[in-house]
C-alpha cells in the first residue's frame, strides 16, 4: 500500500463516518475531504475541481430550472389534485398516490415532485380521514422507484451517466436504464401496495398545522373558458377543500344556496366560499377561477408578481366605517381586498360593500413591497405575508408542459443529448416567462451541486491514487472471480453506503471502485469484462435508498410530516432494498452481458 492510497482511504473513511454521524451538511464534509486530498498532494487542482464541470452535474442544475417552470405555472399540482380523487380505502388511497407519482418522477426530478405533492396529500388525507403516515412514506418510495425508470428520473442517474461519458465514452439512452428500472419499479410498487399497510403504523405527525380560527368569505368568478365549466362541483374538486366549503353560487339574477355536489358549473358563476386562509391559497391555484373583485385586475403589477397578505385594521385607520369601495382601497394602498374576517362573524356582503371596522382582518392581494411600506404604518396591525401564495401562471401551464414533452421527445429520439435538451428546455422556460431568471437562480439547489462536485473530486482521487484498484483487487480476492458475485457485492456496498451517507456521494465514491473491479476481473479471467453491469449496479443501488431517512432527500422531507421513526424506514425499506438488489443483479448482466 502506497502513501497516496493510505491517505485516500483514510480520508474516504473519515468522509463516510462524517456523513453518517456529524450534523454538518454533506456539502461541507465532502468539500473538507476534497481539501485534505488536495493539500496532501494526492490530487491536483485541475482533477480536484473537474467534477464541477461534469455533464451530469450541469444537467441536474438545468433540470431544477425546468421543474421550477412547471411549479410556477401550476402545470403539475392541479393535475395531481384531479388524479387523487376520492378513495374508498387506505389501499385505494395508496394506489392513487404511488401510481401517478412514479410516472411523474420518471420525467421530473424526485425532490420537486415530492415537494409539490407533500402539502396536497397532507390535506387530501385529512379530508378523507386517512392517516397521513400510510401515504407519505409510499409517496417518497414511489418517487424513488419512478426515478429508476429513465435517465432523467433522479439526479443520481444523471451523475453516474456523466461519469460513464468521462470514463467509458458511453452514454445511456433516455429509456435504456428502464430495462432494469421498470421491472424494479413495478415490483417495488406492488410490494408497497401489498405490505405497507401492515408494516407501517398509524403515526401522529411531529408537527401539525395550527388550525386558524379566522374564517374568510371569498368570492371566486368562473372564467368563461375555464376547464371547470360543465363539470359538477364534486368532479371539479370544489366539494372537498380542506377547511373551506362552497356556501352558495350567485348565477345571474338568482342565488343557489345549499349547493348540490351534482350541480354543474357555468361560465361567469360567482362561487362564494367560507374557510381558512390556507384554503384560499388552494383556490388561487385552481385554473379558471379568479377573485370576483374587479379591483384585483386594476393593480399595477401582474398577478404572478403579487402575493396574499393578511393585515389587521387598526383603530386609527383613516378609512374606518367606510365601505371598501368608498374608501378607494385599491387606489390608496395599491392592494386589493380579497376577503374580510371579523371575529368569527360571517359577512354576507360583496367585498366592495363591506364597512371596515377596527380589528377586521383583511386578506389582500398585493406586491410584496406592501409589507415594507405598511409594516410600521398606523393604518394596520400585524401585517404578514401568507406563505407560498403567489398565484401560478396558469395561462402558461400549456407552454411548460409542451417544453417538458419536447425535451423528453428529443432525448428519446436521439436528436439531442440530455445536457443539450435540458439546456434548451431551461432557456425556453425563462424565455417564455414560465420561470423568471430570478426564480431560476433560487430554484437551483447549490448544496446538491456542491455535494456532487466535491464527491466527484474525491472519486477522482480514489481512482488516481490507486485506491480503487487496491480495493477492487482485495474485493475480488475475498469474493472470488465470478462476475455475478462481484456485481452483487458492489451493489451491496453501494446500497449500504447510500443509506448511511447520501445517494450522490455513494455513487461518486463507489463508481471508480466498480470500474476497477471490472478491469481486475478482465485480468483474472483473461477476457474482457464489460463494465456496464457494474455501472448500472452503482446507479441503481445509489438511487434506491429506502432503509434510512438520511440516505435520500425525499425520505427526509416526509419523516416529520408523517411522524415516522427510523424503525419505520428499516421495517418497510430493508425488504424493498433487497428486492431491488435481486432484480438488478439478475437483470443487469442479461441486458448488458459481461
Amino acid at each position: 500500500m502506497t502513501w497516496d492510497i493510505a491517505i485516500t482511504l483514510a480520508v474516504l473513511l473519515a468522509v463516510v463516518v462524517g456523513l453518517s454521524v456529524l450534523r454538518a451538511g454533506p456539502d461541507l464534509i465532502l468539500l473538507g475531504g476534497l481539501a485534505l486530498l488536495l493539500l496532501a498532494g494526492v490530487v491536483g487542482p485541475i482533477e480536484a475541481f473537474a467534477g464541477f464541470g461534469n455533464e451530469g452535474l450541469i444537467t441536474v442544475a438545468l433540470l431544477y430550472i425546468v421543474a421550477e417552470g412547471l411549479r410556477q405555472t401550476g402545470a403539475v399540482s392541479f393535475i395531481s389534485q384531479q388524479l387523487l380523487g376520492h378513495p374508498k380505502s387506505v389501499l385505494s388511497a395508496q394506489a392513487r398516490v404511488v401510481a401517478p407519482v412514479a410516472v411523474a418522477s420518471a420525467f421530473l426530478n424526485n425532490t420537486p415532485v415530492v415537494a409539490m405533492l407533500l402539502p396536497v396529500i397532507h390535506e387530501w388525507s385529512k379530508k378523507h380521514r386517512i392517516s397521513v403516515s400510510y401515504l407519505l412514506m409510499p409517496l417518497s418510495y414511489a418517487a424513488i422507484l419512478g426515478g429508476l425508470c429513465t435517465l432523467i428520473g433522479t439526479s443520481t442517474t444523471l451523475v453516474v451517466n456523466g461519469l460513464l461519458i468521462e470514463t467509458l465514452h458511453r452514454s445511456l439512452g433516455l429509456f435504456e436504464i428502464g430495462a432494469v428500472g421498470l421491472p424494479a419499479a413495478v415490483l417495488g410498487l406492488a410490494y408497497l401496495l401489498l405490505f405497507s399497510r401492515r408494516l407501517l403504523k398509524d403515526r401522529k405527525p411531529a408537527m401539525t398545522l395550527l388550525q386558524d380560527p379566522r374564517e374568510y368569505t371569498v368570492e371566486m368568478l368562473v372564467e368563461p373558458h375555464s376547464p371547470l365549466v360543465g363539470k359538477t362541483i364534486e368532479d371539479a374538486g370544489l366539494r372537498h377543500l380542506t377547511g373551506m366549503y362552497l356556501m352558495e353560487i350567485d348565477r345571474g339574477d338568482h342565488v343557489l344556496a345549499a349547493v348540490s355536489p351534482h350541480e354543474r358549473i357555468q361560465g361567469h358563476d360567482r362561487l362564494v366560499f367560507v374557510g381558512i386562509v390556507e384554503s384560499v391559497v388552494e383556490l388561487q391555484r385552481i385554473p379558471g377561477l379568479r377573485p370576483a373583485t374587479d379591483q384585483v385586475f386594476k393593480l399595477n403589477q401582474p398577478r404572478s408578481e403579487r402575493c396574499l397578505i393578511e393585515a389587521v385594521v387598526s383603530d386609527s385607520c383613516p378609512i374606518l366605517r367606510q365601505t371598501i369601495r368608498e374608501a378607494k382601497f385599491r387606489t390608496r394602498y395599491n392592494a386589493a381586498v380579497i376577503a374580510v374576517a371579523r371575529s368569527g362573524e360571517r359577512i354576507r356582503k360583496k367585498i366592495g360593500d363591506i364597512v371596515l371596522q377596527p380589528g377586521d382582518t383583511l386578506l389582500l392581494e398585493a406586491h410584496p413591497s406592501f409589507l415594507e411600506q405598511q409594516r410600521n404604518s398606523r393604518d394596520f396591525f400585524l401585517v404578514s405575508a401568507v406563505e407560498d401564495s403567489t398565484p401560478p401562471r396558469h395561462e402558461r401551464a400549456w407552454v411548460a408542459r409542451t417544453i417538458l414533452a419536447a425535451m423528453v421527445l428529443t432525448v428519446a429520439l436521439g436528436l439531442l443529448s440530455m445536457l443539450k435538451a435540458a439546456l434548451a428546455a431551461a432557456m425556453l422556460m425563462i424565455a417564455t416567462r414560465c420561470c423568471r431568471a430570478s426564480e431560476a437562480k433560487r430554484a437551483v439547489d447549490l448544496t446538491v451541486l456542491l455535494v456532487i462536485g466535491a464527491g466527484l473530486g474525491i472519486g477522482k482521487a480514489v481512482e488516481l491514487s490507486g485506491a480503487a484498484s487496491f480495493l477492487a483487487h482485495h474485493l475480488i480476492a475475498v469474493m472470488g472471480s465470478h462476475p455475478w458475485l462481484v456485481l452483487a457485492t458492489v451493489y451491496a456496498i453501494t446500497m449500504v453506503l447510500t443509506n448511511l451517507i447520501t445517494a450522490k456521494a455513494a455513487a461518486v465514491l463507489i463508481f471508480p471502485i466498480a470500474m476497477a473491479a471490472a478491469e481486475n476481473l478482465s485480468v483474472q479471467l483473461g477476457a474482457p469484462v464489460d463494465p456496464m453491469p457494474f455501472a448500472i449496479a452503482v446507479m441503481m443501488a445509489a438511487a434506491a435508498s429506502f432503509a434510512t431517512p438520511v440516505g435520500y432527500q425525499t425520505n427526509l422531507m416526509v419523516i416529520g410530516p408523517g411522524g415516522y421513526r427510523a424503525s419505520d424506514f428499516l421495517r418497510l425499506g430493508v425488504p424493498l432494498s433487497l428486492l431491488i438488489w435481486a432484480v438488478t443483479v439478475f437483470l443487469a448482466p442479461i441486458v448488458w452481458p459481461f
